[in-house]
């Protein structure tokens, strides 16, 4: 199975973040509110990250799932996304 990361947990990137968690990949998530993340953790049993980098380092896919390009911009390239 893969080393998934998942980076926003929005109304889209919950039930998104859910489906390789259930189908038994390692599924780290990271999201701006921490409580979503602590959230999501608790019902499908993956880990949560304090940064985008932390969430990405070592995974073979990285999904995103944020509501624009700036949102994009923050997780990938800004401070705490670089990688």
């Amino acid at each position: 199975m893969a080393k998934v990361a998942f980076l926003g947990l929005g109304v889209m990137g919950v039930p998104m973040a859910g489906y390789p968690a259930k189908n038994g990949h390692e599924v780290t998530v990271f999201n701006r509110t921490g409580a979503k993340a602590n959230a999501w953790v608790a019902k499908h049993d993956g880990k949560a990250a304090d940064t985008p980098k932390a969430a990405s380092q070592g995974a073979s896919i990285v999904f995103s799932c944020v509501g624009d390009d700036p949102d994009l911009r923050a997780i990938t390239v800004g401070a705490n996304g670089e990688s």
